[in-house]
């Protein structure tokens, strides 16, 4: 018998564990916070914004504009790790597993490396315990009214969906840092 839960947990644990996380290790604040070109979407300083709409409850704000502008501005490390923490993590972690409510106008976004890496941790470890509540028959149940249009999809596809995100984003993460090597040289 296939242990389908097991499978969909390994799909991301390994590329974490072998990829994914030894890329963050060493994050320094300013690679953090680098805008590799004019008018990014960042996190900042509260009330320095420089989009449509700032949000979070800390000392820094996420910019983001809804609609999204044409084209979309380019996005900084912390924005994307932010974007990741959030609005892929937290705010599931919180739909359907007990997570404090969260989203991107209440959560406090980080204003270091170390702690955005440790939020990310924190989520992350929340995200793959909760799937693994799930068994293989929770897996097949519909993941319900917090996915919106999606409710009727299995909870399956949303984790799926969840992996696929997390290692799209982490990966561009990934590529920002060797472009801030490159663009700066310096070695880490």
């Amino acid at each position: 018998m296939t242990d389908w839960n097991s499978m969909l947990r390994d799909q991301l644990t390994s590329h974490w564990n072998g990829q994914l996380r030894p890329r963050l290790e060493g994050l320094t604040d300013e690679e953090y916070f680098w805008e590799p070109v004019t008018d990014c979407w960042n996190v900042r300083p509260r009330g320095t914004g420089t989009a449509q709409m700032q949000a979070g409850t800390g000392a820094v704000t996420i910019d983001f504009a809804f609609p999204e502008p044409e084209p979309v501005p380019f996005t900084t490390i912390s924005w994307r790790l932010g974007h990741v923490i959030v609005g892929v993590l937290a705010v599931r972690n919180a739909s359907h597993f007990g997570r404090t409510p969260t989203d991107y106008e209440s959560f406090e976004y980080a204003t270091t490396a170390a702690e955005a890496l440790e939020q990310l941790d924190a989520e992350l470890a929340t995200w793959l315990s909760g799937v693994e509540s799930l068994g293989d028959e929770g897996l097949a149940k519909p993941c319900g009214p917090a996915e919106g249009p999606y409710a009727e999809r299995s909870m399956a596809e949303l984790v799926l969906h969840i992996h696929r995100e997390l290692i799209h984003h982490l990966s561009e993460v990934s590529l920002l840092r060797d472009l801030y090597l490159h663009a700066n040289g310096s070695l880490r």
